[in-house]
């Protein structure tokens, strides 16, 4: 990162921002700076002007009328496509109206990604789908990387919650993962959102169906496992407690059911239920569901 008028005038945007970096499940943010020229120094404002179109970039007074965008302009196009053409997002710094620098972001993986998507994989049956607002060479380096071949980028929040209906019009059940502003409404929209809590933005957090408190991509599926875990242990509760009903009734019914037998039977299946349901809460519930292979 070189510094300069335009670092600080990102720095100053990004600070009154509400949005984490973003890491869509399976990144970290880098970044260098590409300088075009001297716009003068630009202190930051603790009650700068701020202003932020979804998707569209940020903008604010840091002393001085400052924009971050991704638009390309004459001066800059060349910068823009060079980043672009290595796999960068480009982001044009703008202050006063002029460009003062283009910020080259690039994704780096975090060491688990690649383990939690072939995972994710073996355990729902289908390979995951990457939703994103980068520019399509700046997501396909990190998807191949990881496993992922279903990629869309250059998606606004409206283009997101639209690809997540089209899986759900297709028969699937869609579980979106998601930590910023420009996720929640796909996250609201999938049959299960889920956000990733340390870093997760107030929207996406209040939006989500579940929160992951933890900042590890491997929690991921194991969250999957427990909940189908959990499903398995539903259905058997329903089974023994509609048993055990079925049976006395019939005794009853057919025969002679003496009144503490019956309210043994019955007080006892709901004991049976309630112990069979606190399995759940066990660690050892948790270490197996973390477990490769679990849920499958």
């Amino acid at each position: 990162m070189r510094g300069g008028a335009g670092d600080d005038a990102a720095a100053a945007v990004r600070d009154r921002q509400r949005r984490p970096p973003r890491r869509a499940g399976q990144v970290r943010r880098g970044a260098r700076t590409a300088r075009l020229g001297d716009a003068g120094g630009v202190r930051q404002d603790r009650h700068a002007d701020r202003g932020r179109a979804p998707a569209r970039g940020g903008a604010a007074r840091a002393g001085r009328p400052v924009r971050r965008d991704r638009t390309d302009t004459a001066a800059v196009r060349d910068l823009v496509a060079g980043l672009e053409r290595t796999g960068h997002t480009a982001v044009v710094v703008r202050v006063d109206g002029r460009p003062a620098g283009v910020l080259g972001l690039a994704d780096r993986l975090r060491p688990d990604a690649a383990a939690t998507v072939a995972r994710i994989t073996a355990l729902t049956g289908a390979p995951p789908v990457l939703l994103t607002g980068d520019n399509p060479r700046a997501a396909a380096r990190p998807a191949a990387e990881v496993g992922i071949t279903d990629v869309r980028a250059g998606l606004r929040p409206e283009d997101k919650v639209a690809a997540v209906r089209e899986l759900e019009a297709g028969g699937d059940r869609v579980v979106l993962v998601g930590d910023g502003v420009n996720d929640a409404p796909a996250l609201a929209t999938a049959h299960v959102g889920v956000a990733m809590g340390r870093a997760g933005s107030d929207l996406a957090l209040d939006t989500a169906d579940a929160v992951i408190t933890r900042d590890e991509l491997a929690t991921l599926p194991a969250v999957l496992a427990l909940a189908r875990r959990a499903r398995r242990l539903v259905v058997a509760n329903l089974v023994i407690a509609g048993a055990s009903i079925a049976v006395l009734v019939a005794w009853d019914l057919l025969g002679t059911l003496p009144l503490p037998l019956g309210v043994a039977g019955h007080e006892g299946s709901t004991v049976v239920v309630g112990l069979n349901g606190l399995r759940l809460l066990r660690g050892a519930a948790w270490r197996r569901a973390a477990k490769p292979g679990a849920g499958v």
